[in-house]
């Protein structure tokens, strides 16, 4: 049985976690990146991955998926950033 505060710890990671599903949806329909923080997700990345070691170290289910699930999704967010910054970039002239 599910008590109050695991429950309270489930949904604030479920939501924190789902959060990231708009932002996806919304550059990638728009493929408009310039509104992302390279930086930023950087580091929210890197501290994403050191809770999900933290969870698979202390057997922690409810971190280890919120945080595989948002690693999943703002490393999503990351890699079109980064693949962004490159093309545009590659556009600019006189670039290699």
């Amino acid at each position: 049985m599910v008590n109050s505060v695991d429950l309270l710890g489930s949904v604030g990671a479920m939501l924190t976690t789902i959060a990231f599903i708009p932002q996806i949806a919304l550059a990638w329909r728009s493929d408009y990146f310039s509104g992302i923080s390279l930086p930023m997700y950087l580091i929210f990345v890197t501290g994403v991955a050191f809770w999900l070691a933290f969870g698979i170290f202390a057997d922690i289910m409810p971190t280890i998926v919120a945080n595989a699930v948002t690693l999943l999704l703002a490393g999503s967010v990351l890699v079109l950033k980064i693949r962004d910054l490159r093309r545009r970039v590659a556009a600019t002239p006189g670039s290699p």
